[in-house]
């Protein structure tokens, strides 16, 4: 798994159009948004910004890159002679989608670590810290899905764009109207439940019973997402 995860890391820093689009481009958005945190503070909290913060690493960064990682390893037939090797399905998934996680890991930690300082520090860093693992979780299980459906590196610009706009729009749509209206709704939504976790803990407004509770939707999101993965994904060139 080790060896698989350091040739795909490589494999990550070589390619300039990955660097610029997935990796580079959502710091630059991120940047903005610091940048810019007195405004957007007065549209919604500083909790509202550290949501966007996270899900914009996670949608592009994570998500995004590891659709098109796995599409592009699929459409030149390296999945199909990695499983030729002695190393288990799940060690090859692991190895090819390690990199994109922990550079995203990175990214979300220095970009907070960057906000906190030169904003305001949560009031809960433990439940930020759990929100953010949630949130990666769920966009990480859910670029396994989308890969079994994108037949290549250019579809996945095609088929990531529903999920990874979908989800800061929805953390936009709730970090600044909050969920006193359409809670559930709000909460159902891939991405809602865990935008609230992150405002709640960053603002300091959130008790561990209703943090149990924002966690539940985004858990199910990764179940479900799981789920799809496994009945979608696969190891050969889509036809």
């Amino acid at each position: 798994m080790l060896a698989i995860a350091r040739s795909e890391l490589v494999q990550v820093l070589r390619n300039r159009a990955v660097l610029i689009t997935s990796l580079l481009m959502p710091v630059a958005a991120s940047a903005f948004f610091i940048y810019f945190r007195d405004q957007f503070e007065q549209i919604g909290s500083l909790g509202y910004v550290a949501a966007v913060l996270v899900f914009t690493i996670g949608s592009f960064s994570l998500y995004a890159t590891t659709v098109t990682t796995l599409a592009a390893r699929r459409q030149t037939l390296f999945l199909k002679r990695l499983r030729s090797t002695a190393a288990s399905d799940p060690a090859i998934l692991t190895g090819l989608v390690l990199p994109v996680v922990a550079i995203s890991v990175v990214q979300v930690a220095v970009i907070l670590g960057v906000f906190a300082t030169v904003g305001s520090a949560p009031a809960d860093v433990l439940l930020v810290l759990v929100a953010v693992v949630a949130t990666f979780v769920m966009m990480l299980a859910l670029g396994m899905a989308t890969a079994g459906v994108t037949n290549s590196p250019e579809h996945a610009q095609i088929t990531t764009l529903p999920i990874s706009l979908g989800t800061i729009a929805v953390a936009s749509w709730v970090g600044i109207t909050g969920t006193e209206s359409l809670t559930l709704l709000k909460r159902l939504l891939p991405g809602g439940s865990a935008t609230e976790l992150v405002v709640s803990a960053w603002n300091g407004s959130t008790g561990l019973g209703d943090t149990l509770l924002l966690l539940a939707p985004t858990l199910a999101w990764v179940v479900v997402a799981v789920v799809l993965a496994m009945a979608l994904f696969r190891w050969e060139p889509r036809r």
